[in-house]
């Protein structure tokens, strides 16, 4: 039963622009009703830093279900295209995913709640439009922790079982919905569906609206699709960064996967390497390893340099100068990410100041690793600064280039080096074996291993005995990981 709403008892003060402002760039489709909704995890912290009272949303599990809509909500199925994998599809879309609207939190941000999991939309090209309780507990595993490690991030606000089964290659699978929570879900594939389609006036509407939602001090100015262009890049560039500091591998980093906000969308075939190597892969559909771990910063300027095609016909004077320009702003990129990534390494190693041979220190550092647990060994290096090796010899098959490397490392730590590293090197992330089990589990009915493994990771770099069995590497069985997409 649906508990007594009023705008005001929930937080959820919906005020719709992007249904409002943008006609022709979504559908307008309710959600599936679920037959039996059941909130399985609730994002009480979340809640409270939106505004949202928590109790009425427990209370109210349709909501997250697309059993009944709170007030205000005007469900749409966003329409995008993209690049999937290099091969251009000129129409995506949500093809399992509702978002209900945005609301306004305490500060005046605001923000999109999204349904994934919801049903079947014109654009589900065949897919039944529905999730299985463990990919979506997985994106909310996943995204928790990426906002526990301070990476700009999608947040889950809740789960919920919708009370029947999904067939999958693994068979009969409970069926559940994930709210979503983003500063949006416009993505380079958004730009992409209208520039291709000539549709320059709704382009142009786009445009304009991406600017006033995520960077409104350009709002009027001269330029503004370029300045904009160059924070889009900005932003994806130190977000890059962040995920190859953690060993992080998105998977899936095609164009309609990349949101202009600077958050990590889409968590699907996604996972945290553990023995470092520049090729891995995790998913199951890169057969080629397109987006291998060391190729991120690769598709990272190839994604952008298609966002820069699709603004092209907005940008005035003639077409040769503006490519030169926009070629030029997309040369810079590589630089970009060098620069953020060698900040994001400077502060892993706990380095005073900067300076000019910080990067060989670095590429030093990676080569001396090869094969050894990356979140341990920069977690261990705190301990080897005052000379003691006994716990980072370990993780290494041979050890000779490492050593050669520790007094070079050393001659540049900041007085405070170790203090510096274990704030920002997490002693636990989501490992891929721990998250297996718990989602395992999950499948059975048993939450317990879930909602264990998510205080672990929401709380990452606490030292404790309690924490061994979460910061350890997969045992040998373990065998390699594989990811799949959920759907």
């Amino acid at each position: 039963m649906t508990a007594a709403f009023s705008p005001a008892s929930s937080g959820l003060l919906f005020d719709n622009s992007y249904r409002r402002d943008l006609p022709g760039a979504y559908l307008e489709l309710a959600p599936d009703a679920a037959p039996a909704p059941q909130i399985v995890v609730l994002n009480r912290a979340l809640a409270g830093q939106l505004g949202l009272d928590a109790d009425v949303l427990a209370a109210n599990p349709a909501w997250f279900a697309g059993g009944s809509l709170p007030m205000g909500a005007e469900p749409i199925a966003l329409a995008y295209a993209g690049h999937q994998f290099g091969g251009f599809s000129p129409q995506l879309g949500d093809g399992r995913a509702h978002l209900l609207g945005e609301f306004l939190g305490p500060d005046g941000r605001r923000w999109d709640l999204q349904l994934k999991g919801s049903g079947r939309t014109p654009f589900s090209r065949g897919g039944d439009g529905k999730a299985a309780l463990g990919p979506m507990l997985r994106e909310y595993l996943i995204s928790e922790a990426m906002a526990a490690l301070g990476v700009p991030t999608t947040r889950s606000l809740a789960v919920t079982l919708t009370g029947e089964d999904v067939w999958r290659e693994a068979g009969r699978l409970p069926g559940a919905v994930v709210a979503r929570i983003a500063a949006s879900h416009i993505r380079v594939g958004t730009f992409q569906f209208f520039a291709q389609r000539g549709e320059i006036d709704k382009l142009r509407a786009l445009t304009e609206y991406t600017i006033a939602r995520h960077d409104p001090d350009l709002v009027g100015t001269p330029g503004r699709e370029l300045a904009f262009f160059d924070r889009v890049v900005a932003r994806q560039a130190r977000l890059t960064a962040q995920w190859m500091g953690l060993g992080f591998i998105h998977g899936v980093m095609n164009t309609d996967n990349m949101a202009l906000s600077g958050e990590t969308i889409d968590y699907g075939p996604c996972a945290f390497m553990e023995g470092y190597a520049p090729g891995t892969v995790f998913s199951s559909i890169d057969r080629q390893g397109r987006y291998a771990y060391a190729n991120q910063p690769l598709i990272l300027g190839w994604n952008l340099a298609r966002l820069a095609e699709s603004l092209v016909p907005l940008l005035p004077g003639e077409r040769e100068a503006i490519i030169e320009d926009l070629n030029l702003r997309l040369g810079s990129i590589a630089g970009q990410f060098r620069a953020a990534w060698l900040d994001v390494m400077r502060q892993k190693l706990g380095l005073e100041g900067a300076s000019d041979h910080d990067g060989a220190l670095v590429d030093d550092l990676l080569f001396a690793m090869d094969g050894a647990d990356w979140t341990l060994t920069f977690r261990r290096l705190a301990d080897a600064i005052a000379g003691e090796t006994g716990s980072l010899r370990p993780l290494f098959t041979d050890f000779a280039a490492m050593e050669a490397w520790l007094p070079r490392w050393r001659a540049r730590l900041a007085p405070d080096a170790a203090v510096r590293m274990r704030a920002v090197n997490p002693l636990v992330i989501p490992r891929n074996h721990k998250v297996e089990e718990a989602l395992a589990a999950a499948d059975q009915g048993d939450l317990a291993p879930f909602h264990a493994l998510l205080a672990q990771i929401t709380d990452p770099y606490r030292d404790g005995a309690d924490r061994e069995g979460y910061a350890l590497h997969a045992p040998s069985g373990f065998g390699d990981y594989v990811t799949f997409c959920g759907t």
